[in-house]
């Protein structure tokens, strides 16, 4: 099992409107494709900051949810486009992390 820690960058002021459009459109979306939401959190730090966690039980489950998702119409149409618009995507930086034993998210 592993984590993917994903920090996004909302264009200028934009984050508001960026954390509306991922917990109406985005999230409930890749829920229902199967993805596993972990937690959703804005960066105290950073004004336009925001940061959000998926779990997968391994690389197959990854690719298998990536290619349901990310190759879907409604993503390719709607969402992907919207998306390009509310965040900076060059300041994406995605981690992927194991709990270790100890971790409660194991």
């Amino acid at each position: 099992m592993f984590y993917e820690i994903r920090h996004y960058q909302a264009r200028p002021g934009g984050r508001d409107a960026w954390v509306r459009y991922m917990e109406d459109v985005v999230l409930p979306f890749q829920a229902a494709g199967g993805m596993s939401v972990i937690a959703s959190f804005i960066d105290e730090e950073n004004p336009d900051g925001y940061v959000w966690i998926r779990r997968f039980e391994d690389e197959a489950q990854r690719e298998e949810l990536y290619a349901a998702i990310y190759e879907s119409d409604r993503w390719r149409n709607e969402i992907r486009p919207a998306v390009m618009e509310l965040l900076i995507p060059e300041a994406t930086v995605v981690t992927r992390v194991v709990p270790t034993a100890l971790s409660a998210l194991r």
